[in-house]
């Protein structure tokens, strides 16, 4: 396969973790999706619940890693790909390095709480018994503007509500 292929088929996989991410978005999540990759066929696919889900874990990465395992009979993902529209936090990070994925996919980064590499890279530490491969920045722009745009609007609604209260 060509790299020209290859790419395609990596934008083809990262547009339906956009697809994903648009879900959180309308339920007023910050969007965040995922898919996670066996034998070129999607097997898992998760978005952002935690304000639907009130809980902390309900994190894109941590749903469809679920899935995945529940669909392969196994808690190792060894032969999987995530694709995942935003930087993995350290609880997702752990959860991919605890899950042996080997190859995760990045649209774009988190410099606030980022650990694939903006903060720290918990994907690629040597003291761990397992490493990641990580591909940054596939449709980057996309990815990237829909996180821009969703904080636009939610500060843009947190301070109507405040001009309301007066």
């Amino acid at each position: 396969m060509c790299d020209m292929e290859i790419q395609k088929k990596k934008e083809k996989y990262m547009k339906e973790a956009i697809r994903q991410a648009r879900k959180a978005e309308a339920n007023k999540d910050v969007p965040i999706g995922c898919v996670i990759v066996y034998e070129d066929k999607i097997i898992a696919r998760g978005y952002n619940r935690r304000n639907v889900d009130k809980t902390t874990l309900a994190h894109a990465e941590i749903l469809a890693i679920k899935k995945a395992s529940k669909y392969l009979g196994d808690w190792r993902l060894e032969d999987c790909t995530m694709y995942v529209t935003l930087e993995p936090c350290q609880m997702c990070a752990g959860a991919i390095v605890q899950a042996r994925i080997p190859n995760v996919v990045i649209g774009c980064m988190n410099p606030k709480a980022g650990c694939a590499g903006s903060i720290i890279n918990l994907l690629d530490m040597k003291q761990f018994n397992h490493q990641v491969q990580v591909e940054r920045g596939v449709l980057e722009a996309e990815c990237s503007t829909m996180m821009k745009d969703f904080f636009a609007w939610l500060r843009e609604s947190k301070k109507s509500k405040n001009l309301d209260l007066t």
